[in-house]
């Protein structure tokens, strides 16, 4: 249940701070008090999308706060999945809005997400406004309403898994089937184009290594004839380095005796000598290498303009992408030759997925089929009382030809509340005060079978007085004794039957500011608000005296 309420800087609130009561409490205040403002700060912690304008004029933030006493529901799984300190006795939601436009959520002052606030939120209080009424009409709504009574919850998230699961190997299957067609038509060409590579026969690096053999056979004299003049200008025997060397170092030789650098001369000659003279044969032998071969040369110019016709003809640069492209041919072809096996894999996939998402729908159809008798008992039972005696109402369970999101039903919900007019969909033929009061029961039986911690009825009363006021306040009363009932009311019928009473209020502060207010009523301002509620702005003396057999005060 919903235990306090903090609220700074929002709209027309500078700060309000207020403790809630146990069961049936109502809130009621003049039209343009601030109900909305409060239940619009009260959304926030409940993950609704903030609008920096709520922000008080004037200032950097405001901060809403809830406190929740969950001492009777288990939430530790929820904490665990979300990584939030778990708590079992109370939860505090908190909501910051800044005026640069962010927002922060926390849960026992762990930082959040909207959705993670949400989902929370949803678990612990339902806020009903006037506007939910319309949901009546919605078949969704209906669908919900019969799941939450047969207890579908889980069995629903189920279906919904494989639901999406089938709906996914479907599209799965029907995307193979037309890349199978596709590839089919231009397998012959696939297979031209695998072909051509295949026979090919390209290596790595091939291209690179020919090139460079083409360059040498095509510059082969040139070669030949350079190595063998570096040969001459080493070994000539008149003018070469190497006999050259040869002399000096028998000259560094001769002076070993006689100068103490010659060794170090003698050495460096004689590697140099060394060095030269294994160059000189290098170059004889390599020069001896170099040959022109006419057969080479052809091969390579074929095999070159065979490499450079692939890569233009298929728009690549190298052999490796060509290789790569080869590759990517076979295993299409492969694909192309397994593809019967794949389709026939996928499509005993779809039918097993589909098996199982048929099997869950059946069990969802047997459970709002077996409930939907006694939501019709109920309901009817429940706003009979409401001062619709002749009520008629039907839950229909309709067979769908296909599964969608809930299943293979639809519903519909068909009501009269007279004798003599045929049943109809709900929306087209009930009232106002007759979808309040249905509207009101349904919420009740809800949240009855959900185990909802809190629920707020915001003016739910609409088009509805006197007596079935009355009525409709002893029904939130009873509906109080099992979890808190919050209901914001123009009636002094159902404001009477409130375990607490809280009053909004606006309040002229200074000469320029005016405020929203929240307070809890004393047993005499609240006499005094039930008799404003029932005479208007003069309270008359019968007006309070009747206020006082609402409220079972003695005389």
């Amino acid at each position: 249940m919903l235990k306090s309420l903090y609220i700074k800087n929002y709209a027309l609130i500078d700060s309000l701070e207020i403790d809630f009561e146990s069961g049936f409490s109502v809130i009621t205040g003049e039209t343009g008090a601030g109900k909305s403002i409060i239940l619009g700060a009260l959304s926030l912690i409940l993950g609704q999308r903030a609008d920096i304008k709520a922000i008080k004029q004037g200032e950097s933030k405001c901060v809403i706060e809830g406190t929740f006493d969950v001492s009777a529901y288990d939430l530790k799984e929820f904490c665990e999945d979300k990584g939030i300190e778990y708590d079992p006795d109370s939860y505090i939601l908190r909501r910051e809005i800044l005026s640069t436009g962010k927002s922060r959520a926390f849960i026992n002052d762990s930082p959040v997400g909207l959705n993670d606030l949400k989902e929370l939120g949803g678990q612990l209080i339902d806020i009903h406004s006037q506007h939910q009424n319309l949901l009546l009409a919605d078949s969704r709504f209906q669908m919900q309403v019969v799941d939450a009574l047969a207890g579908n919850k889980n069995l629903l998230k189920e279906y919904q898994q494989v639901y999406h699961q089938y709906r996914l190997a479907g599209k799965a299957l029907e995307d193979l089937k037309d890349q199978v067609r596709k590839s089919r038509e231009e397998e012959d060409y696939l297979r031209f184009q695998y072909d051509s590579l295949q026979e090919a026969a390209l290596q790595e690096g091939e291209q690179e290594e020919l090139e460079r053999e083409l360059d040498t056979l095509n510059h082969a004299e040139d070669i030949k004839s350079s190595l063998y003049k570096i040969h001459s200008l080493l070994s000539d025997d008149e003018k070469g380095v190497v006999p050259a060397l040869k002399e000096g170092l028998n000259a560094s030789r001769s002076l070993l005796k006689v100068y103490q650098r010659a060794e170090e001369i003698s050495q460096r000659l004689e590697t140099a000598y060394i060095d030269m003279k294994d160059m000189a044969s290098e170059m004889e032998r390599l020069a001896g290498d170099v040959d022109f071969n006419s057969e080479r040369l052809t091969f390579i110019e074929s095999r070159l303009d065979l490499i450079y016709t692939l890569q233009k003809k298929y728009h690549l640069s190298s052999v490796e992408e060509l290789l790569g492209l080869y590759k990517e041919l076979a295993q299409k072809l492969t694909n192309i030759e397994s593809s019967d096996q794949q389709v026939e894999a996928l499509e005993k996939e779809v039918q097993t997925k589909q098996k199982k998402m048929l099997d869950l729908a059946k069990a969802l159809t047997d459970k709002r089929i077996s409930v939907s008798e006694k939501i019709e008992k109920e309901l009817i039972g429940k706003v009979s009382y409401l001062g619709m005696p002749n009520i008629r109402f039907k839950c229909d369970v309709i067979a769908e030809g296909t599964p969608n999101v809930y299943g293979m039903n639809s519903i519909l919900f068909q009501f009269s509340a007279n004798k003599n007019v045929p049943l109809q969909p709900v929306a087209n033929i009930a009232s106002g005060g007759e979808i309040s009061r249905i509207m009101l029961c349904l919420k009740s039986m809800i949240a009855g079978a959900t185990a909802l911690p809190s629920i707020i009825f915001d003016e739910i009363d609409t088009g509805v007085s006197g007596e079935i006021a009355d009525k409709m306040g002893e029904v939130m009363l009873e509906f109080g004794q099992n979890m808190q009932v919050i209901a914001i009311t123009h009636l002094p019928q159902i404001a009477a039957k409130g375990k607490a009473h809280y009053k909004v209020y606006k309040s002229d502060d200074s000469f320029d500011s005016t405020t929203t207010k929240l307070v809890m009523l004393s047993d005499k301002d609240r006499l005094d608000e039930i008799a404003r509620m029932l005479s208007g702005a003069v309270v008359t003396e019968a007006a309070i005296q009747n206020a006082k057999v609402m409220l079972g005060v003695k005389a």
